[in-house]
């Protein structure tokens, strides 16, 4: 699995330093180049980003704040002109801080330290509820329940209450595990006890098939199982 990054930085000669550096990482796909980190709000919501190329000092929004500002946020990794946001920057648990102009091979051991966390974590979801961070492990994961702007992650023992989208959660679940069934419903595969109708039974749970759904995911399971 590629690990998908986000570049936010309002200088164009920088941005195309890091686009021209990710492009020689196999494992690595930008998912998009932002100009400020307004920009880069829509993107993080509704795509699987698995780290940001951050610029602290930008205009309408700092890096920084931005950062702070997000409910969920990938891993972060800054870059900037000014050594002085340093410190800053390792407060909120950035991965790494790039003092620009930084080299290929100084970009390189940056992006390994995502690489092995990401590999770390590959089992696993961390997930922002009730002020929160929880670690969640995908096999304890039942299904997800989409609650309007919110989605309502359903485990083995708790269920979370998690600011995102469908579609955003969607992205940061493995397809060869978990499925889609319902406009509102995405359920963990090896969770089913049986199917019936337009139902399935998860755990004493009833999750209705959508019909848009039903057909894919009938193929799906007799492939499956």
């Amino acid at each position: 699995m590629k690990i998908n990054c986000l570049i936010i930085d309002d200088e164009p000669a920088s941005q195309d330093v890091l686009k021209k550096f990710v492009s020689d990482i196999s494992w690595m796909e930008i998912k998009g180049i932002c100009n400020n980190a307004i920009e880069a709000i829509e993107i993080v919501e509704k795509e699987r980003i698995d780290v940001l190329f951050l610029d602290i000092n930008m205009p309408k929004l700092s890096g920084l704040s931005f950062y702070k500002s997000l409910n969920n946020p990938p891993l972060v990794i800054f870059t900037t002109a000014y050594s002085e946001y340093a410190v800053d920057g390792f407060n909120l648990n950035a991965v790494d801080y790039l003092l620009k102009p930084f080299s290929f091979d100084r970009f390189y051991q940056s992006v390994e330290k995502v690489r092995n966390i990401v590999n770390k974590n590959s089992n696993q979801l961390i997930l922002k509820s009730d002020k929160k961070l929880f670690l969640i492990q995908l096999d304890d994961i039942l299904y997800v329940e989409s609650l309007g702007d919110y989605i309502k992650v359903h485990t083995s023992n708790q269920n979370l209450v998690v600011y995102k989208t469908m579609n955003a959660i969607s992205n940061s679940l493995p397809e060869n595990k978990f499925f889609r069934v319902h406009k509102s419903f995405i359920i963990n595969l090896e969770k089913i006890s049986y199917v019936e109708g337009n139902q399935i039974a998860i755990d004493n749970n009833k999750i209705p098939i959508g019909q848009k759904y039903k057909s894919i995911f009938l193929d799906t399971i007799k492939n499956s199982f």
